[in-house]
């Protein structure tokens, strides 16, 4: 069995940093694609980033150039570095790990950008 949890999540101003972090425990061979995704009430799950085992990634259009994803394989950890947050990005951020073949998803952490 594998668990899935986010943390890093939090209350910050408009303009402000945060590091969430997505950890994989329990008996994992591989991760291949992690994917950070974010919901915002009454709105769908929307996509924010992604990274392979090769480490290439992709972004949102909304979130290029402020936010970073990374992963360190050593840990079964993917991080999303959000730069620059803006009141919008308020939303539960959750993160969907592909291990071993299954995808798995976190349980959510919830970001809040005040104006």
């Amino acid at each position: 069995q594998v668990q899935v949890v986010e943390s890093g999540g939090g209350l910050v101003q408009a303009g402000g940093s945060l590091r969430l972090s997505c950890a994989a425990s329990g008996t994992i061979f591989s991760i291949n694609v992690a994917n950070w995704y974010r919901q915002a009430p009454g709105n769908e799950r929307d996509f924010v980033a992604s990274i392979t085992s090769g480490a290439s990634t992709n972004y949102a259009d909304s979130v290029k150039g402020r936010f970073t994803i990374s992963r360190d394989n050593a840990k079964n950890t993917v991080y999303l570095q959000m730069n620059s947050l803006k009141p919008e990005g308020t939303a539960v951020y959750y993160c969907l790990l592909r291990v071993n073949s299954v995808n798995y998803w976190g349980q959510g952490t919830q970001v809040t950008v005040s104006s």
